[in-house]
């Protein structure tokens, strides 16, 4: 049998995987669109009445049942910026430090890494009964939002550092090179060249960050608590969306409406900061590619 024979005879074969695999795709991707859409439909089925301006503004009532999440809003803010400006240095100065320092000692940097894929894995619950007994009782901070953002900064630091060194060891090596030939240095190298390369892995780790500290709730009941309250400063607990909507579900009896319009509220955040993050990457990336 010749060459062109068996090209003809296996073409249609692979054309039927082409087609199967294509309907496989589609199908897992229509389950996946399916399943989120009937979720928001559910969500602001139950919840979007709720949706006013006296919601966005008013403090909660009745346990939850009625007024507001404006505390909550600001309690959940607060303990995001806190996370925030703790994790995002120094987890990008880690990546920094293992992808352009640590490159001849590869065992400080296999441990290195392999304890960051491990403290990434731990559930959420140690890092809050952690933050309870470091941050809440050794610091005597008690349950406050600086003890929760702090808490959360330490479970998120290992998917930012992670996330941004696989950005960094991406970048392709002549950078590195052309830079050290033109006689720049390593910090000149590293702020002009390498971190707006990395830009995009920089978004996505701060994202990936974001998403799990924004939703946490074991680690927050046990360090910023539950009070509702308007916080007068980073020293007095709080009370967070994701916890919000915890207690309204388990513990309140006919909290489902507020719960619901609170889950509505957190993706509307989640949404916006993905869009954000995309645009700064975007941003970073043109910049970099017009130099």
């Amino acid at each position: 049998m010749s060459e062109g024979s068996l090209g003809k005879t296996k073409t249609p074969l692979y054309s039927m995987f082409d087609v199967v695999f294509k309907v496989i795709g589609w199908g897992c991707a229509a389950i996946l669109i399916g399943a989120f859409l009937w979720m928001m439909a559910s969500l602001i089925a139950k919840g979007g009445g709720r949706l006013t301006a006296e919601f966005f503004s008013g403090e909660p009532t009745n346990f939850g049942r009625s007024g507001g999440i404006g505390t909550v809003l600001i309690s959940t803010g607060l303990v995001l910026g806190i996370c925030l400006c703790l994790s995002l240095p120094l987890g990008i100065l880690t990546a920094a430090w293992l992808s352009e320092t640590v490159l001849q000692r590869r065992r400080l940097r296999f441990c290195i890494t392999r304890s960051l894929d491990l403290l990434a894995a731990v559930p959420s619950i140690v890092f809050g009964l952690f933050g309870m007994v470091f941050f809440c009782q050794t610091l005597q901070m008690g349950f406050s939002i600086l003890s929760g953002g702090l808490t959360l900064a330490l479970m998120i630091l290992p998917i930012v550092v992670t996330t941004v060194y696989a950005a960094f060891e991406s970048i392709p090596s002549y950078i590195r090179l052309n830079s050290t030939a033109l006689g720049l240095s390593k910090t000149t190298t590293l702020w002009r060249l390498l971190l707006p390369a990395a830009a995009p892995g920089v978004m996505v780790g701060t994202v990936l960050g974001v998403s799990r500290a924004i939703a946490e709730t074991a680690a927050l009941i046990f360090t910023s608590g539950y009070v509702t309250r308007m916080p007068e400063s980073v020293f007095d607990s709080g009370r967070t969306m994701s916890v919000h909507i915890y207690d309204l579900a388990v513990n309140v009896s006919g909290g489902e409406s507020s719960a619901a319009a609170t889950a509505l509220v957190l993706m509307a955040v989640l949404f916006s900061f993905n869009l954000v993050a995309a645009g700064i990457s975007r941003f970073y990336y043109n910049d970099s590619a017009a130099v």
